[in-house]
């Protein structure tokens, strides 16, 4: 490619971020009711384009670029009725979400008499980099609108065609509504340069959310001149007490945690069991994971126990994302909660316990997103979380954590109110 034809790539990219900086103005003033009718149209427009949507994603399974695509990545960018009407579904709950823009988070009067109001607000520009998941395009979409922000998206190679015709739906409907048409625009460029126009884009995007592997993830913070939010993978834990539930309990629980959807951030990668229980429990439990077809890597102490377990500890900081999980024998709940602060993403781990003082120490001390108890970690997702859809999960303290849904894509301002004060 040669210079000119970079800068000629460039300018454009430029130009389409300016515009969706200058539409950012526009959206955050629409009301409640015109956002929800605007999502109200995409969803329509989505249902009614089903059968066009799977076959441009047929073009991607199909494309020789992806042929060497892992299995489980190729579930990832996958589409099929059923997935299509989770999108639409998803922004059915958006739609019946509560508007956090104008939401009063606080509001006091000051000793001369102004009223100061903490309002919430769009943060006004998102940018959004994801990989072979074509879902989050919906989900990025929606979860924009509702919050009043514009939005800049940058999809993966691997699903090209899919996200074309999804946003080409999405803009088809958007034609429709009183969204302003230049709020969401995505960057169909398939160079890098497209990701490196959003990073580099300081003063006109507000925040960026990778929504990726750790490669993307380590290329976004690395390269990005503006607040990165989401970096992050899924490396979970749970860790079963000696005060343990029941062994059908822990079964269901950790078939669920692994082998629903091995491929998700939140599935756990990770299993530590107590050295008192762990000749009762692990056997039974290695059996049914091995039925399930998951490969079980461990510590020497798990492979005394059960012989199937491959000795492996250097892989403590792996996210599988595949049907493997690693077991690792502990002496005690401090130990487990050492061990996953250590090599945990900081993404989700539970604790199977029925001990009201382990619970607690374990709620406490553990330093991720989401902590569980008694349940699988599968549930980290903004739909399950009640938020519609996500635009990915942080595993950061500032400024969201866990979850981005709507709320999490807006900020807030002082509004303060007189009659001629003066200080």
């Amino acid at each position: 490619m040669s210079l000119t034809e970079n800068l000629d790539i460039a300018k454009a990219l430029e130009n389409q971020i300016d515009l969706a900086k200058q539409a950012s103005y526009k959206i955050a003033t629409l009301n409640t009711q015109s956002k929800n009718q605007a999502l109200e149209i995409i969803e329509t427009e989505l249902i009614n384009s089903i059968e066009e949507i799977i076959a441009a994603n047929k073009q991607d399974l199909d494309d020789p670029y992806n042929k060497d695509l892992h299995p489980t990545l190729k579930d990832r960018l996958m589409l099929n009725a059923n997935r299509i009407e989770s999108m639409a579904s998803g922004i059915r709950k958006i739609i019946s979400m509560k508007d956090p823009v104008g939401t009063i988070l606080d509001g006091w009067q000051h000793p001369k008499g102004m009223r100061i109001s903490k309002v919430m607000v769009p943060l006004g520009v998102i940018g959004i980099i994801y990989e072979a998941r074509p879902n989050v395009t919906t989900d990025a979409v929606a979860l924009a609108i509702k919050s009043g922000n514009a939005l800049v998206l940058r999809g993966s190679r691997q699903a090209y065609y899919s996200n074309h015709k999804i946003m080409e739906v999405i803009y088809r409907a958007i034609a429709k509504t009183s969204i302003p048409k230049d709020a969401i625009q995505f960057l169909a460029d398939k160079s890098r340069e497209a990701c490196l126009a959003i990073l580099k884009a300081k003063g006109k995007v507000d925040l960026v959310i990778p929504r990726g592997g750790e490669s993307l993830n380590h290329f976004v913070v690395e390269n990005s001149l503006i607040p990165v939010l989401g970096a992050g993978g899924g490396n979970c834990h749970i860790y079963i007490d000696k005060a343990k539930p029941d062994t059908k309990t822990i079964i269901d629980i950790c078939i669920n945690a692994k082998c629903s959807r091995p491929s998700v951030c939140n599935s756990t990668e990770k299993i530590l069991i107590h050295k008192d229980i762990a000749n009762e429990v692990l056997p039974e439990l290695a059996k049914s994971l091995i039925n399930t077809g998951v490969e079980l890597r461990g510590d020497s102490r798990a492979n005394q126990i059960e012989k199937s377990i491959i000795v492996n500890e250097n892989e403590w900081g792996t996210e599988y994302l595949d049907l493997i999980i690693a077991i690792k024998i502990v002496d005690d709940i401090e130990e487990a909660i050492e061990h996953i602060n250590k090599h945990s993403t900081g993404h989700s781990e539970s604790i199977l316990s029925e001990d009201y003082e382990s619970i607690n120490k374990f709620k406490a001390q553990i330093n991720s997103a989401c902590v569980y108890v008694n349940v699988s970690t599968r549930f980290t997702d903004g739909e399950e979380f009640g938020f519609g859809a996500e635009m990915g999960i942080s595993t950061q303290k500032l400024h969201a954590r866990g979850p981005i849904g709507a709320k999490e894509l807006c900020t807030y301002k002082y509004i303060i109110e007189g009659e001629g004060q003066t200080r």
